[in-house]
């Protein structure tokens, strides 16, 4: 892999992670019973996410390395709900709904079962 890839990928992923932390504490303080940071994080990264795909794909050309700074790296670890959310609404716009309801079943279920089996398996330590 190139370098300047991986560079590219791991800056923008530092950004993102910090700006996940800021945005979601900032977010947070409206209330302590519902996740508001994670929930504005998720839907402010899935717009970004969105906007931007569809610029560098039918309005902007831009470097490979933009590309991945911006939707890999920052937007990865920013929130990776967007990617889902992008490759969720791919599916649906090309016709495939069983895997498009696949996905959001088996993204959103699924995780849900990795988190319990995991905080059981962290339980029985």
């Amino acid at each position: 892999m190139d370098v300047s890839k991986i560079l590219a990928i791991g800056t923008g992923g530092f950004i993102g992670a910090v700006g996940r932390y800021w945005i979601s504490s900032l977010v947070q303080r409206l209330g302590d019973r519902f996740p508001y940071g994670t929930l504005s994080v998720n839907l402010l990264g899935s717009f970004v996410i969105g906007l931007l795909a569809t610029l560098f794909l039918e309005k902007m050309i831009v470097s490979q390395e933009l590309r991945l700074f911006l939707l890999v790296g920052l937007l990865g670890a920013f929130t990776t709900y967007s990617t889902f959310s992008l490759e969720t609404f791919n599916l649906m716009r090309s016709g495939e709904w069983m895997f498009a309801g696949l996905n959001i079943l088996a993204n959103v279920v699924g995780t849900l079962i990795a988190v319990w089996t995991g905080i059981s398996i962290a339980k029985l330590w």
